[in-house]
């Protein structure tokens, strides 16, 4: 019997559709315990109740905190402005009154190596716990983050980007780390096909399919990156995947990241990905959550 991760999805949903595929996910793999979920950058609380939502959906309730809104390194928050706009009465989904810092420090304080973080969006939330809690970073299972770009390019992806100063403190935290950096993620694509299969599955897989197509309309495209699915999946599925030695992490002012391998560092890189069966995963998983797996995915 595979073993319970039990986890934290630390994520900026709302703008980009990936965070709902990834959250959605997770509650479709019965090998997950969703311990709670964390919102970051911009309009938190928005952003936690459309988590929720979309956890209702499914037919599940989650705990979900609202976290840090500004970036520690001052720059102004990217919004898309369709943030929640298709899904009525967003004020009704209940939201946790603590923040979410408080919640990460906590849950990891109250069960020190058995916590799984995922990481989709600007580090700010994690930053922050790092510095309330000295044995935060090392009191972590793993951290798995989408971010960075390693393939040699000037990119600078937007999560690290939108907060460098915040990532630095992540980076040299000491906390055992995965990365997803664009040069995998985009090897991945959501399509038609794929999204007809999403669109069937009830409830949740009918809003999945119009935040879709209302992010492919945002950027004239019929198709989109699976970018925070394929960082779950890098936990959950490792044999899709591979992965470099365990190493180092630097960035820039501006955020460009590199990876330097060994010298004593506790991150590691994803190096390649089976992206058809990436992507098939993420359908399925979407669907399943759709049909309901037993509620031990969420608490």
């Amino acid at each position: 019997m595979p073993r319970t991760h039990r986890v934290v999805y630390d994520t900026d949903i709302g703008s980009d559709v990936d965070d709902a595929l990834a959250l959605a996910l997770l509650l479709g793999t019965p090998s997950v315990r969703v311990e709670g979920v964390t919102t970051v950058y911009g309009d938190t609380l928005l952003r936690a109740r459309l988590a929720q939502r979309y956890a209702s959906l499914a037919g599940r309730r989650l705990i979900v905190f609202a976290g840090e809104t500004a970036t520690r390194s001052g720059r102004e928050v990217w919004w898309a402005g369709h943030e929640g706009s298709l899904h009525d009465a967003l004020e009704v989904e209940p939201v946790e009154a603590e923040p979410g810092v408080d919640f990460l420090v906590r849950a990891v304080g109250e069960a020190p190596g058995a916590i799984d973080v995922i990481a989709v969006g600007p580090l700010t939330n994690l930053a922050a716990a790092i510095d309330r809690a000295p044995t935060f970073a090392r009191g972590l299972r793993h951290l798995w983050l989408m971010g960075g770009c390693f393939d040699g390019s000037d990119e600078a992806e937007h999560n690290i980007r939108s907060d460098v100063d915040a990532a630095a403190i992540v980076f040299d935290s000491g906390a055992s780390i995965t990365i997803a950096g664009l040069e995998i993620t985009r090897r991945v694509s959501m399509v038609a096909a794929h999204l007809e299969r999403i669109a069937a599955a009830g409830p949740l897989g009918r809003a999945l399919d119009a935040d879709i197509r209302q992010w492919w309309s945002f950027w004239n495209e019929t198709w989109n990156v699976p970018h925070d699915p394929l960082t779950v999946l890098a936990l959950v599925r490792p044999d899709l995947f591979a992965y470099s030695a365990e190493g180092t992490v630097s960035l820039d002012a501006d955020g460009r990241t590199s990876f330097t391998p060994a010298g004593g560092g506790r991150t590691r890189v994803v190096t390649d990905v089976d992206a058809e069966a990436v992507a098939e995963a993420i359908v399925d998983g979407v669907v399943a959550a759709a049909g309901g797996y037993p509620a031990s995915n969420s608490r």
